[in-house]
């Protein structure tokens, strides 16, 4: 680093000769002015220095420095500190580095925000059902159905949710769903006091938009991310889709029993609409339309984009994507992980009722816990598939494995469940499962971008819809597989060699190199 000489001169101001500009001549003489400005490399860190004014000897001085640190695109700063001078004529110092949080975590914080609230609406009313089939009694089956309505919509929309995506950006996309599933919560309560086909029908349009989210967020992320660090984003995303279950089974009991039937309905209907406000004004498609991003940081996502993000106005072309088995190990795949997801999901609390007769009301923190670690966890792969691509490891190898590991983990884990014979132990395996099944966030999910950059929205919906249609096919033939086995070893077996096979599937057929162009 060159060095910068700076002398005190006798009358005890700070002075750079090389930047005197002029003396001010004034009633007592002459009063020199200074105005010094300094470019410093440092470490790879660019740093502007600005000295302001000085003047007399007895007069407090107070220089005000403003640092600007720029690396790898990410504006830092705060505030240092302050130097006073002594007796001598010394001056004061303060010492100030602007901070400008990167635009693109802005970005993904919002995602991860929407993401939370999607998936605590939908625990919303898997609690709040309790108490509605007491009042209008309903009966198990037709709470089967009410459960279930979600998923009608869902299954559909995600297919078209991708085509829109792909056409008019993630942006609109997610905020049409958001608008649409928060007005449908709002909705719900007034709906199962009108009748059961106002409730069906709202539950299923509650999940017609809801089905949206997914590939708008996978789509937006790409846009704003640069490719090592896109799994990281998603991680954060899906940390936040997680952590929705969580605080949708904390929250509900509570506004239940303080507001009501309708209290929690209310609540996550208008955080809906209060993250719908800043969305629509700070959030763009893509960073090259944003008003706020800086240019160092635009400069880094460009240079870390491997793929042209061109938006197609072209029909999304079906055959062509189910003719490439790339293709198929995306859908194999998320149809696997939606599999073993719901079954634990939703039979795991009935296994351990079965199995080992633990009262879950004196054990709520299995409710929680397994979410939570899969939060974490999803999070801690996604930083180490970026880590592996910054090392110089092939996105292949880095798909392949993120996926392993979400696939083989789990698939041990439910065979070893098989043995436990302690409630703790099962329950410590069972998070174990969930925890290694979010690595598949770093696999899978991120893969559409890889193959099919302009089609990834369509090919999510597809792939979305697969998965969608195994949840409820595991969902609803677990009870009959255990009714006719008398025995939920069996069905876990099951669903751990479903983890296997189509991780051997994966590894064959899977890449992470480009394979549509048109």
């Amino acid at each position: 680093m060159a060095a910068t000489s700076f002398t005190a001169n006798p009358s005890g101001l700070l002075t750079d000769r090389a930047n005197l500009k002029s003396y001010k001549k004034t009633q007592l003489g002459l009063e020199p002015r200074i105005e010094a400005q300094k470019s410093i490399r440092w470490g790879g860190i660019g740093i502007s220095v600005g000295l302001g004014k000085s003047r007399g000897r007895e007069a407090l001085q107070k220089r005000r420095l403003e640092v600007k640190c720029t690396a790898e695109g990410i504006e830092r700063g705060m505030l240092v500190g302050r130097r006073s001078g002594g007796g001598g004529g010394g001056g004061e110092v303060e010492v100030e580095v602007k901070v400008n949080v990167p635009e693109r975590l802005k970005v993904v914080a919002m995602v991860a925000c929407v993401m939370c609230l999607c998936n605590a609406d939908r625990v919303v009313m898997s609690v709040a059902v309790v108490p509605l089939a007491a009042k209008f009694g309903w009966s198990s089956s037709f709470l089967g159905i009410v459960q279930s309505s979600f998923l009608w919509g869902y299954i559909f929309s995600s297919v078209i949710g991708g085509a829109l995506v792909d056409r008019y950006g993630g942006k609109k996309v997610m905020a049409w769903g958001v608008a649409f599933w928060s007005l449908a919560t709002l909705l719900t309560p007034w709906a199962a006091n009108h009748s059961t086909v106002s409730l069906l029908a709202v539950r299923a349009f509650f999940g017609l938009a809801e089905g949206v989210a997914m590939p708008s967020m996978s789509t937006l992320l790409s846009r704003w991310f640069p490719s090592q660090e896109r799994a990281s984003a998603i991680g954060m995303s899906m940390a936040g889709f997680h952590l929705g279950n969580v605080i949708g089974l904390l929250l509900t009991p509570i506004m239940l029993s303080s507001m009501g039937i309708s209290g929690p309905f209310i609540l996550f209907s208008s955080i809906g609409m209060l993250w719908l406000t800043t969305w629509v004004f700070k959030v763009s498609n893509d960073p090259r339309e944003s008003p706020f991003i800086s240019t160092s940081e635009l400069r880094l996502i460009q240079a870390g984009k491997t793929e042209s993000l061109v938006k197609s106005n072209k029909l999304p072309p079906l055959r062509l994507l189910l003719s490439k088995l790339p293709t198929w190990a995306i859908i194999f795949a998320n149809v696997t992980n939606n599999w073993g997801y719901f079954v634990l999901l939703s039979w795991m609390p009935v296994y351990f009722k079965t199995v080992f007769n633990v009262n879950l009301k004196q054990a709520a923190w299995f409710s929680a816990v397994p979410w939570g670690t899969m939060a974490v966890s999803g999070y801690i792969a996604g930083a180490t598939s970026d880590h592996l691509l910054k090392k110089g490891y092939s996105l292949t190898f880095v798909r392949k494995l993120m996926q392993s590991i979400g696939f083989i983990g789990p698939g041990v884990a439910l065979l070893c469940l098989n043995y436990a014979k302690t409630p703790v132990v099962a329950a410590v395996l069972l998070t174990i499962a969930l925890s290694l099944s979010s690595f598949s966030q770093a696999g899978f999910l991120l893969n559409m971008q890889d193959i099919a950059p302009q089609y990834a929205g369509f090919l999510h919906g597809i792939a979305n819809s697969a998965g969608t249609l195994a949840a409820i096919v595991s969902t609803v033939g677990t009870g009959y597989f255990v009714q006719w086995l008398g025995s939920f070893q069996a069905f876990l077996s099951v669903t751990a060699v479903l983890y296997f096979v189509t991780a051997i599937f994966w590894n064959l057929f899977a890449t992470g190199e480009r394979v549509f162009y048109d």
